[in-house]
């Protein structure tokens, strides 16, 4: 085995384009820009923001990914007509998500709690080192803060694959991009889970796995699963019966505490 188990412990330190994203995202899902309307030039928000022309371009490159902005070559980046512009709609679409979320982790649970056990008991050395392999891939990806969800997926995936039994893969390759919605591509995803402190406890869930099945102990590994799942599936209930709304004020207390007049500032 490669790495550290006992050690998996990273610092982040928050990039400057995050905050440039979260304060448009925020002023253009608040109503402030309307469809069609020009962004202030990168010059202007390099002076807003106290950032460079890089940092902006990364948080256009991202708005525009999300769909929320179009950057036209000479003319200059407008706001486009989005599913999620109006807060009311955000919230909506916020809570089906993590309802789906909730129903993946129960169907989750029903499977990898045994699969684990049985990963414990069966495992060959190459299984065994193939679990290690997405471990550490995860918390390379955690440590140069990258997305982890393929890695956090093939780490489930593997011990499925250690029971020796096909269909606990078959199973997982069914729910597909679903299993992990902590992954910036999944269509579960919500950025509220996928902040270092999140991942990283994800992280240290893993490892009690890990050490679990590379000790042999069926009923360790069955309870270091249970543990970890049923960790992610009650937070997203405590999300799911009442930080909505905190998601819906917060936004637009962030929105004006960066910008005290957004308009004026930003254009």
């Amino acid at each position: 085995m490669t790495g550290n188990l006992t050690d998996v412990r990273v610092e982040r330190r928050p990039k400057l384009f995050e905050t440039v994203v979260q304060t448009l995202r925020g002023q253009i899902l608040g109503g402030d820009f309307q469809v069609g309307e020009k962004l202030p030039t990168e010059a202007r928000m390099t002076g807003i923001f106290g950032v460079s022309r890089t940092v902006v371009r990364e948080a256009v490159a991202v708005l525009a990914a999300e769909g929320l902005i179009e950057a036209r070559h000479g003319a200059g980046v407008f706001v486009l007509d989005h599913p999620t512009r109006r807060i009311s709609a955000i919230t909506a679409d916020v809570g089906n998500r993590i309802s789906q979320a909730v129903n993946v982790l129960e169907v989750r649970m029903g499977i990898e709690i045994e699969s684990a056990g049985l990963a414990a008991q069966r495992r060959s050395p190459s299984q065994e080192a193939r679990i290690q392999e997405a471990f550490f891939e995860f918390e390379r990806l955690l440590k140069n803060d990258e997305p982890t969800g393929k890695a956090d997926f093939a780490f489930h995936r593997e011990i499925a694959a250690a029971t020796n039994n096909p269909f606990y893969v078959e199973i997982l390759d069914a729910l597909g991009d679903r299993t992990i919605p902590c992954d910036r591509n999944s269509p579960l995803y919500s950025v509220e889970v996928l902040s270092y402190e999140y991942l990283h406890g994800l992280q240290r869930e893993h490892l009690r796995v890990l050490k679990a099945i590379s000790a042999g102990n069926a009923d360790a590994a069955r309870a270091a699963m249970r543990a970890h799942l049923q960790a992610a599936r009650d937070r997203y209930r405590q999300r799911l019966s009442g930080q909505q709304a905190g998601y819906h004020q917060g936004t637009l207390a962030a929105t004006r505490s960066d910008i005290s007049q957004p308009k004026a500032k930003l254009k």
